[in-house]
């Protein structure tokens, strides 16, 4: 499977012929990254169609963290948060994914005009979300996941991160799928620091290709994680604060681009979209040179 094959086409979004860039808009006090930046409509949907403007295809809307040890909002207060900006930005035509773990945001955000669910518990934490995306025809990401982090990174511990992730995920896949979600409108998600430290997200990384033998397009979400801090800080170092990650996670756009991943999720768009386009023009390159009919091809 070549890697452009692999990438894979999700029904119901655009087509691109890269690596998409999704832009990240948290409408929330408390994320890890950028909680309380924008955490007013207004403001949500400016920064929002700035990402569109700097290079993103896509705009991940959520009104949740999820990072460890963040305490879950009710239904009202996350439908208030996320409805205005996901109807706000679809109304200027971007497309728009929201990020919710209820069945009842999803349904009402759809509503709205979004055209993706992105719900990285990928159906276990509400058993009506799959059900909710199957009758909307709307593509859903199965992230991997074990659990909400309130207590840490739970059920971290792993024989085989690769095998285990690949076979868990797989395990759900067949679960959307047996619940009506067509297999062409699948996206999965390794779900990097989820009840998971910075070696098994590295491992992962290094095993792109294991999680596109599921045979569907991969979406990696690595922006400003902690394992990023760690690599960056070396073995006695601290880590860097989440914002001065931002180099570090377009290299790994870069390196999941060159990998096949249909997608990569991000707060900060202008140099991953860079990052993604370069790892395409050296992609078109290296295929030019194999073809057939090129001196070096015909050898």
């Amino acid at each position: 499977m070549s890697k452009q094959s692999g990438r894979g086409r999700v029904a119901g979004l655009p087509e691109w012929d890269r690596c998409a860039v999704m832009g990240v808009v948290n409408v929330t006090p408390d994320s890890f990254s950028d909680g309380g930046r924008w955490f007013d409509t207004t403001a949500a949907v400016k920064h929002g169609l700035a990402l569109v403007s700097e290079g993103a295809d896509l705009v991940d809307v959520g009104g949740e963290s999820t990072r460890p040890g963040a305490t879950r909002v009710d239904e009202a207060e996350e439908l208030k948060r996320v409805i205005p900006v996901v109807r706000g930005l679809a109304s200027e035509g971007v497309s728009v994914s929201v990020d919710t773990m209820r069945a009842s945001v999803a349904e009402k955000a759809l509503a709205a005009g979004a055209a993706l669910v992105n719900d990285v518990s990928g159906g276990l934490a509400d058993p009506a979300m799959i059900s909710v995306v199957a009758q909307s025809g709307a593509p859903f990401v199965v992230m991997h996941w074990r659990g909400f982090l309130d207590g840490g990174a739970i059920k971290g511990v792993y024989d085989d991160v690769v095998t285990e992730v690949v076979e868990e995920l797989h395990a759900r896949v067949e679960a959307v799928l047996a619940g009506g979600i067509a297999p062409d409108r699948v996206v999965v998600d390794p779900g990097l620091g989820f009840s998971k430290d910075a070696e098994h997200d590295l491992a992962l990384l290094a095993h792109l290709d294991r999680l596109l033998v599921l045979g569907h397009p991969l979406l990696v979400a690595a922006s400003r994680k902690r394992f990023l801090g760690r690599v960056l800080a070396g073995p006695q170092g601290a880590p860097p604060p989440a914002r001065e990650r931002d180099a570090a996670t377009a290299a790994v756009s870069a390196l999941a681009a060159h990998a096949g991943a249909w997608a990569v999720r991000v707060h900060e768009v202008r140099a991953t979209a860079d990052a993604v386009r370069v790892a395409r023009a050296v992609e078109g390159a290296r295929a030019e040179r194999n073809a057939p009919d090129s001196p070096e091809g015909a050898r």
